[in-house]
């Protein structure tokens, strides 16, 4: 049975790790274009609900993976997050995907516009299963869920916001050098309590 008590250290592990691996992504590219196109607000409305969306199916597969044998999901979700690792430094900027939002400036047209387009880009997206493997990991989905949430509407409104000054400043590749130096040290240790049990 998963734990329902809230953990602040969990949630700002979660924040951390899913911020991290979310800011160099191309969705957070998506965003700037979409806030710089269209009232920000409504952008960030419909990119809000479609990552509350990913977090809460993350969340369920990670709540299924506890009722697994304990070393078998420490096993698995080291392995996974290695892959995760591996995955940022391998990736490529693929940002220049063109984004057409709609014609009309209606709440509903532009935040629909943001949903949609969060939704299909990050369905199975890296940090969707980041977000699973974490709360598989720390048996705690609430304190996970809004640590990710977090986690992804801050980078949604930096990149709606503000997304081209913060990239003059940090580079995309150090963040992404971080991002898997925090994945790699939590896939280790992961792995170390497969085995020790």
């Amino acid at each position: 049975m998963f734990s329902t008590d809230f953990s602040i250290a969990v949630t700002a592990i979660a924040f951390g790790v899913v911020f991290l691996a979310e800011l160099p992504d191309k969705t957070a590219l998506a965003g700037l274009v979409l806030g710089t196109r269209y009232r920000a607000s409504y952008v960030f409305a419909g990119v809000a609900a479609a990552f509350a969306v990913h977090v809460a199916l993350a969340i369920a597969a990670g709540s299924v993976l506890t009722l697994l044998p304990h070393r078998l999901v420490q096993a698995v979700v080291g392995v996974l997050f290695l892959a995760g690792a591996a995955m940022l430094l391998l990736k490529t900027g693929d940002g220049d995907e063109d984004v057409k939002p709609p014609a009309d400036q209606s709440f509903w047209k532009v935040s629909g516009a943001g949903f949609m387009l969060i939704l299909v880009a990050e369905f199975g997206d890296l940090t969707q299963i980041m977000t699973a493997n974490l709360a598989a990991r720390y048996d705690n989905p609430l304190s996970v869920g809004i640590g990710a949430v977090l986690a992804l509407w801050a980078v949604a409104g930096i990149g709606i916001l503000g997304g081209r000054t913060l990239m003059k400043y940090v580079p995309l590749r150090l963040i992404t050098k971080i991002a898997a130096a925090v994945m790699t040290a939590l896939g280790g240790f992961s792995l170390y309590e497969a085995v020790v049990g």
